[in-house]
């Protein structure tokens, strides 16, 4: 075996760069891999688990393989082809992984193992293909000896691993495309192949390597589609927590989080209420006590004088409450970008009635001094919520935040009823292990997975639909409730789901039933119609 060559001052050979190349680039695919899957199949344990699960098959079927052949076929120059086929199939992810991913969803398989086949076909042969080259590195490895050849390879890919894992998650995702993200994984695989083959640069050799350089531009250089299912593309990123897209469609501007919508705004009637389940945060004005019931004085809001919104969007509640009532409201939002893009795309500007915060819910509200009237609980999506926000504990630390008679919404996504119903009903009976009263309101009515609405009071009065009729007609609110009153629902079982707890809140085995299942957002058109959207 020829001498390796040795490429850099300090000593660094060509298998030990592409040995930590590998490294970043395995551990940076699946870091990615999260995000791509993300839309199409949630980010629950289940898909971090089939994530990870098939990168570590893929690897260790790539060091048996490589291992058996590197005695008899390990080369620099078949490094390079392998560096340069990963990086033709992450060309591919780039070109055509979106497609592949809707077209791979169909499995009949349960949910939580549905991103499994997805995540196998597009991530496994890449993955697979870099295990061959730490056998290979240690193979044409300089070391004396077959432990020490193992044990440096080992060490410089897991340094390389860490670069990749730290580098695609505080660098990459918060500030690229998954495309440039992708992009920028293949042209490292590039460059590496390139820096191996000099000085000789084998002529076959290197138009390969031209050739999936190419490849990865052009992947990236075709224009996606600036239009569609969604409307019109108006604005696109990855956020260090979630993929964000701001979308119009026919007059409506749609903020979508992973996939789903969040947050809509009538680009002509910036204030009117376009998901019919915002709404529904109008009806705590109705079960708090008033002491003059007068419509005389326009958009009263009782003993409602401080709101606090866990979870901005595009604030529709928020810029509805300051606008309506003698308000203020703080708005509490983990994601920076969303608070940019909400300041950008959907009018909101923070004013003396309307503060906005950086920050995790919980933890703004153990640290804060301040007591509100009501808490709007806006953070749950229909595949990912963050279990801190859903337990007993948390519930009391809401309760201990709210004034003597204070009130708790929390906007759920779940059926009503049925097997996809348990994590709304865990969450109901969680709320009564806190509250005196609890009231629900599903919004789109029948089965289906959609935004429920639950209620929690801390009074011990209960107040009846009629009652809660009654107040609508003699208050006013700037609302009228009666179509939302009408989906007030009386009873709901809780026997055969779990209290949630810090020490045992199973969300995800919650939210399993949910996978695959259609979510219907009801919308209101500019006359008060609602029709049922799918999210």
């Amino acid at each position: 075996m020829s001498a390796i060559r040795q490429r850099f001052s300090g000593g660094v050979s060509s298998p030990e760069l592409a040995v930590f190349v590998s490294g970043v680039v395995s551990m940076g695919l699946e870091i990615l891999a999260g995000r791509m899957v993300a839309p199409q199949f949630g980010s629950s344990i289940y898909t971090w688990g089939s994530i990870i699960g098939v990168f570590l098959a893929a690897l260790s079927l790539g060091y048996y393989q490589g291992g058996k052949r590197a005695s008899r076929r390990a080369t620099e120059e078949r490094l390079v082809r392998v560096l340069l086929a990963t990086g033709g199939f992450v060309a591919v992810l780039i070109l055509a992984g979106d497609m592949l991913l809707a077209g791979l969803s169909g499995f009949p398989l349960p949910p939580r193992f549905a991103s499994l086949p997805a995540v196998t076909i597009l991530f496994g042969p890449p993955t697979y293909l870099l295990g061959f080259i730490s056998p290979y590195g240690a193979e044409l490895s300089k070391k004396e000896s077959t432990g020490a050849a193992s044990g440096h390879v080992y060490a410089v890919g897991t340094i390389g691993s860490i670069v990749g894992a730290f580098g695609a998650t505080f660098l990459l995702i918060p500030t690229l495309s998954v495309s440039l993200i992708g992009l920028v994984f293949g042209l490292l695989l590039v460059s590496t192949s390139l820096v191996i083959l000099a000085p000789t640069f084998p002529r076959r050799t290197v138009l390969a390597t031209l050739v999936v350089g190419v490849l990865l531009v052009g992947a990236v250089a075709v224009p996606s589609a600036g239009y569609s299912v969604r409307g019109e593309t108006v604005y696109q990123t990855q956020t260090p927590y979630q993929e964000l897209v701001v979308a119009d469609l026919g007059g409506t501007r749609t903020l979508y989080l992973d996939g789903q919508p969040h947050s809509a705004m009538d680009l002509d009637d910036r204030n009117r209420h376009v998901f019919e389940y915002t709404r529904y945060f109008h009806v705590p004005f109705l079960l708090t006590d008033w002491t003059n019931e007068s419509t005389e004085a326009p958009h009263q809001s009782g003993d409602i004088d401080r709101v606090l919104f866990i979870g901005g969007g595009g604030f529709t509640g928020p810029k509805r409450f300051v606008d309506d009532y003698d308000v203020t409201v703080d708005v509490v939002e983990i994601d920076p970008e969303v608070i940019r893009v909400a300041e950008s795309y959907f009018g909101v500007e923070e004013r003396p009635r309307l503060n906005i915060y950086n920050a995790e819910g919980r933890e703004f509200l153990r640290t804060t001094d301040r007591t509100y009237d009501l808490i709007v609980l806006d953070a749950y999506k229909k595949d990912k919520v963050p279990f801190q926000l859903t337990t007993r504990e948390f519930m009391q630390l809401t309760a201990d935040r709210l004034d003597e008679d204070g009130i708790l919404l929390a906007n759920l996504i779940s059926a009503p009823t049925g097997p996809a119903s348990q994590f709304y009903r865990a969450e109901y009976r969680t709320m009564d292990q806190v509250y005196p009263q609890v009231y629900s309101f599903p919004t789109s009515g029948g089965s289906v997975v959609q935004n429920i609405e639950v209620v929690a009071t801390k009074s011990d009065e209960r107040v009846s639909q009629a009652q809660l009729e009654a107040r609508d007609e003699r208050r006013d609110i700037g609302i009228g409730l009666s179509t939302e009153l009408a989906d007030y629902q009386a009873e709901v079982e809780t026997g055969d789901v779990p209290v949630l707890t810090d020490d045992r809140a199973p969300v995800d085995a919650l939210l399993e039933p949910m996978a695959g299942r259609r979510y219907v957002v009801s919308q209101t058109g500019p006359g008060g119609n609602v029709t049922a959207g799918t999210g």
